[in-house]
This record gives C-alpha cells, sequence and structure tokens, in this order.
C-alpha cells in the first residue's frame, strides 16, 4: 500500500472540564445539491445538421434528456433557454437580443416537466449569452453554492454585454456562481469565448464535438454542477501583514487568496492550550491536454508576539491541480503550552500564552489558475488538559467483513457536505469521472475505524476509459492521515490493494505523543473524512460512471476522555455556537462585508481532461499522488 502519514498533532473536542464522552452526535443528512441553472442554445445555428443525424437541436434535447434521466431526485435544476421567441434577422436583433425565456426555476427537480420542456423548444434566434448568464443568476438563490452549465455551439452575438464580463460579475471574490460551459461543435474563436466565462468562475470549460459526444459529456459536467466543491465559512479579510491581521475566535471562515499572496490571521491562545489552524483551497479544474506546470504548494508559518517569526513552516503540494483538487495545510500549535524562559526574549515571544499569528501563502500556482481563489480557514483552541485519560494506542483498528445489504449513500462535494457513514455496514454510491466525493465518520475517545473502497466493474475496458482513483483518510481539522491510490482500467479494483484498510488506532487524547507513523494525528475526537476521487478518463468521453461500495469498520468502546483546566462550551472548533465564529477587525482596518455567504450545500468538482497517448496515462497514474511536505523547528 501506498500511504502518506500526516505528523502534526490533533487536539480534543470538549464541552465540559470533566468528560466521560465526546458528545458528537452523527446525524442522518438528506443529499444535498447544489440549485443548478441549465441554459441551452435555441439560436438558429442549432438548426444546422449534426454529423451524428438529425439536427443539432435534436442532437441538445437528446443530451438534455439524458442529464435529465440522471440527475438525483434530490436535485434543484432549472432550464432556461436562448433564441426561442425570434428569427435572426437584422431587423430582429433588438428583440432577439433580449430572448432569454425561463422555462424551469431551480426548484426541486420535475422530471416529467422539464423533460415536457424540453421536447417543446424551437430553435430560431439570436446568441445573447451575457444576458442569459445574468437571467439564469437571477433565478438561483442569492446564496450558498449555486451554479450554471451553459451548452451553445457558438459566441455571443448581442455583446454587450460581453459574456466573460459577466461571468466576472458572477465571481467577485472569488466564491460566488460556478459557470460550467460547453461547447457544441464551436470554432476556435467561440471556444476562447466559453472557456474564459468558465476560469472567470472556477468552472469547468468542455468540448462536444457532436451530438453523441455532448450525450456523454453533459450529464457528467451537470454532476459537476450539482456537486461542487462550495468553499463556506464567516466572511473574513485577512491582511498582508501581521499587524492588521484580524482576531478571529473559534470557528470556520471563507476568504480569498491570490496567486503568490499571503494572508494573516490573528487567535488569542490562553496559557498551556493547543492551537489549530487548517487552510483549505479547492482548485477549479483546467481542461488541457499538456501543461508545462501543474504543481500547486501551500505554505503555513506562525509568528508570535510582535510578528516574531517561530520557525515553524509547514507546506503541502499537490501534482495535479487542474484536475479540481482540494489542498489543505494544517498546523497543530503547542507554542502556548510552553512557558517562557525568561532567558532568551526573542525565542519567549513564541511561548506561553498571548496573540499567534498564522499566515498561509499560495506560493506555487500551476499553469491556468485563475488570479484568486477561494480558501476556507479553521480556527481552534483546546484547553489545557489535567489529565490525559487513556494512555496512547499504536495499534490500527482491525477490519471486520461487512454483513447485509449495502446503504445508498450520496456523498458530499466537499468536507462541509460530507455524507455521514452512521456506523459499521456497507455503503453504496455512484461517482462520476472526475468527481472527489467526501463522507465522514463520528469518532469518540477509545473509538477507531477501518475501510475499503470497492470499485465495480464497468465493462468498459482499455487505455482510454483509464482513470487514477485515490482514498484519503483526514483528521478532524483536515490533516491527511494515510491515502491509497490506483489506475481503474474498467475492473473490479479494490482500495488499498495491498492491505485489508486504511485504519485509524483508537482515538485518545496521548496519542498526540506518539510518533508520526503510530497515531500522532489522531488524537482528536469528532469528525474523521473519508474522500474518494475519480479521476478524469484517459480520453474524453471514454468512461462512465463507475459504482462503489466504502466497506466501513467502527470498533471500540466509548471511554472517558481527558479532564481539562477550563470548559469548552462551543466546542474547540466553535461547532457547538450558535454562530460560526467571530473576527474582530485589527487596528486600522475594517472588516469587508461580503456580498453573500455561502450556506453550504454539496458539492465536488467533475474534471473532463483529454490526454494524449499510453505515457501521460502511466504519468498521471504517477503525478496523481498528492505530495505532503512537512517540518517544524522552533528558534
Amino acid at each position: 500500500m501506498s500511504s502518506l502519514r500526516g505528523l502534526l498533532a490533533a487536539g480534543v473536542t470538549a464541552a465540559a472540564v470533566v468528560l466521560t464522552a465526546v458528545p458528537v452526535q452523527a446525524q442522518q443528512q438528506q443529499p444535498e445539491y447544489a440549485p443548478t441553472m441549465l441554459v441551452l442554445d435555441a439560436s438558429g445555428s442549432m438548426q444546422a445538421a449534426d454529423p451524428g443525424g438529425g439536427t443539432k437541436m435534436d442532437a441538445a434535447k437528446a443530451a438534455v434528456h439524458s442529464f435529465i434521466d440522471a440527475a438525483p431526485a434530490e436535485s434543484k435544476v432549472g432550464l432556461s433557454v436562448y433564441g426561442t421567441a425570434t428569427g435572426n434577422s437584422d431587423a430582429e436583433k433588438v428583440a432577439g437580443c433580449r430572448d432569454v425565456l425561463t422555462l424551469r426555476a431551480p426548484s426541486t427537480i420535475d422530471k416529467p416537466g422539464l423533460s415536457s420542456a424540453v421536447d417543446g423548444i424551437t430553435a430560431r434566434g439570436y446568441t445573447p449569452i451575457g444576458e442569459s448568464l445574468r437571467a439564469a443568476a437571477k433565478e438561483l438563490p442569492a446564496s450558498g453554492p449555486r451554479s450554471i452549465v451553459l451548452v451553445s455551439d457558438g459566441e455571443d452575438t448581442c455583446a454587450p454585454p460581453d459574456p466573460c464580463e459577466v461571468a466576472q460579475e458572477l465571481n467577485r471574490q472569488g466564491a460566488k456562481i460556478i459557470v460550467h460551459a460547453i461547447g457544441f461543435g464551436v470554432d476556435e474563436s467561440s471556444r476562447k469565448q466559453l472557456t474564459c466565462v468558465a476560469q472567470k468562475t472556477g468552472g469547468t470549460y468542455t468540448d462536444a464535438v457532436d451530438g453523441k459526444s455532448l450525450e456523454r459529456v453533459l450529464p457528467r459536467v451537470g454532476q459537476a454542477a450539482l456537486r461542487s466543491y462550495k468553499p463556506i465559512g464567516t466572511p473574513i479579510t485577512g491582511t498582508p501583514g501581521y499587524r492588521d491581521a484580524p482576531v478571529a475566535t473559534p470557528g470556520q471562515y471563507l476568504d480569498t487568496i491570490d496567486q503568490r499572496g499571503t494572508k494573516y490571521y490573528a487567535m488569542d491562545v490562553p496559557e498551556g492550550a493547543m492551537a489549530y489552524f487548517s487552510a483549505t483551497v479547492a482548485f477549479p479544474h483546467v481542461r488541457q491536454k499538456q501543461l508545462d506546470n501543474d504543481n500547486s504548494v501551500l505554505y503555513l508559518r506562525v509568528y508570535g508576539e510582535d510578528g516574531r517569526d517561530c520557525n515553524v513552516f509547514q507546506f503541502e503540494q499537490v501534482v495535479n491541480t487542474s484536475d479540481g483538487v482540494a489542498l489543505t495545510v494544517a498546523k497543530s500549535w503547542d507554542g502556548a503550552t510552553q512557558r517562557k524562559s525568561g532567558r532568551n526574549e526573542n525565542a519567549d515571544k513564541c511561548r506561553g500564552g498571548g496573540r499567534y499569528y498564522f499566515a498561509p501563502e499560495w506560493h506555487g500556482v500551476a499553469d491556468n489558475m485563475p488570479q484568486r481563489v477561494p480558501m476556507e480557514l479553521l480556527f481552534g483552541i483546546e484547553p489545557a488538559a489535567t489529565d490525559p485519560g487513556a494512555p496512547s494506542s499504536t495499534t490500527p483498528t482491525a477490519f471486520t467483513e461487512p454483513s447485509g445489504a449495502a446503504t445508498p449513500v450520496a456523498g458530499g462535494g466537499s468536507f462541509n457536505a460530507a455524507a455521514t457513514l452512521d456506523g459499521s455496514g456497507s455503503y453504496s454510491d455512484t461517482l462520476q469521472r472526475g468527481e472527489f466525493v467526501f463522507y465522514r465518520v463520528a469518532l469518540d475517545w477509545g473509538q477507531g475505524l477501518a475501510y475499503r473502497v470497492r470499485l465495480a466493474e464497468t465493462g468498459e475496458h482499455g487505455v482510454d476509459a483509464v482513470s487514477v482513483t485515490t482514498t484519503t483518510l483526514y483528521s478532524p481539522i483536515r490533516e491527511k492521515i494515510d491515502r491509497d491510490f490506483t489506475s481503474y482500467t474498467g475492473s473490479a479494483h479494490t482500495l488499498p490493494a495491498n492491505d485489508p484498510a486504511l485504519a485509524t488506532v483508537p482515538v485518545r487524547y496521548d496519542n498526540r505523543n506518539s510518533g508520526p507513523s503510530n497515531g500522532k494525528d489522531q488524537s482528536l475526537a469528532g469528525w474523521y473524512y473519508i474522500a474518494v476521487s475519480l479521476g478524469p478518463s484517459h480520453t474524453e468521453g471514454a468512461g462512465g460512471p463507475v459504482p462503489i461500495h466504502l466497506d466501513l469498520t467502527v470498533s471500540g468502546t466509548s471511554e472517558p476522555g481527558p479532564r481539562y483546566e477550563s470548559a469548552v462550551p462551543d466546542g474547540t472548533f466553535g461547532e457547538k455556537a450558535t454562530s460560526s465564529g467571530t473576527a474582530v477587525a485589527g487596528p486600522g482596518m475594517t472588516m469587508a462585508d461580503r456580498e453573500d455567504t455561502p450556506d453550504g450545500g454539496p458539492s465536488a468538482t467533475v474534471l473532463v481532461v483529454g490526454i494524449a497517448g499510453v505515457i501521460v496515462v502511466i504519468a498521471l497514474v504517477c503525478g496523481a499522488v498528492l505530495l505532503g511536505r512537512r517540518s517544524a523547528g522552533r528558534k
């Protein structure tokens, strides 16, 4: 098994000075999907013949029917069209450039009604892409995860407004509406415009050369819209330096970060307490056959009193950024647990209770990434323990074969929307090529988990259908515990391939004093996350969805946790607070109100990448490994 274990220490969720068990309640989740508007081109050019027979409009209708059939029953899908009410003569241009019609609002999908609406479309008029994007955006909720899927066979014939400028409107501050664009038999000029629309919003652009290709592509791009990674959190604005950094309390926050930019955030850490910080960036999918540089790197540094560098440096690297991966850098900071010596003034600035500064940096930038991306931030504080409870454990949880039928579950597209797995058993889901899907398991003190992922036989074999597939196990602070990957070829396969399962040790406070490979990152009771990534197929459109089974063992009896010096009524990460956290503006700055605060929902970025050559497939298998680099020191 290829496994990479994290080196950071983790902390403990506490609700009282004396804990007999962590009150983690695993609640049943209903599948949630981002409200999505499908915008369909019905301009006069769609009357042209499709290479596969019939007209392009006929082919588009067939593709939309395939999308409707594949859409989950709980999804919220709307439909709008442009070009149906006028012709495309010069005399009709003024009216034609306002010709955008909403056929269905993005409420819970009415498949018969949506199908009937599609059948009634007649292609006639102009191509007002910019106006259609604005109209679709008005139909979507004012906040939270929202997406648009645009299908067009050409560029805008009505600008202004320029579609790229409208896309910029939809994505101000990096966390707005995501647009996925599909070019249906387009020329280079149209492809450039549609690619710009997608990239400005962090969405995807996909070519569909003919009707058959569109029928394969649209359902998968639709899944990308429904389950794309949508960052959420309380708005916060980091600063370029430590002096004006906003002071955060425990909770989850949302900011943005620019290419090669650094943001500073402060947290007041009591004497003897542990501090936790992580930054997560979900990179957009970029459809490219070849990139000179597909590496991205996040740095994290910690500073103490007066901005003193505490000589703590973390970094995480990913080598396949264009696949739309999520990357997290995290730190368990124990500076406040160390007493000031009184002998070294500089060193003492990074010891004891006080204000500490955490500074993530987007250091390495892959080609074709947006200038700015959303960044989720997690802050936590754990009081000093007067009694750590049971001693540490280094024995991994044993895997037990599940019995009974599998329970269907809809994995979420992010840590925030992860589907809850309610204990031992087998769970089933279906992943589209390119999806990155999350699940979560509640572990109390003394409990551990072990799991495996089984990928079903699909009958689609050969080099064209190869996908790199990865599963990763994360701690409650999103720290990578273990992972395994394989090259999925359409045959049944199990991850991990060479071990019974990926597993934690029993969760105990004192695990933080173990070695890096002995459960040091499993000293926090709470939610543990399982991610499964099904990479894009080698050849565009070659691979269909893949059914998976996630077999899970949760073992161990809940036991008393540590005794703390003080109570933590809101939880280590503010998870029990009535709000997700507060941030106080630093001297001389004002907290900027965001235009909207995402309110959660599912996601997972669908990746559709075309790559040529068997050698590149092999390179993808190797390149899909998420490289974790960590080092820590202190003056």
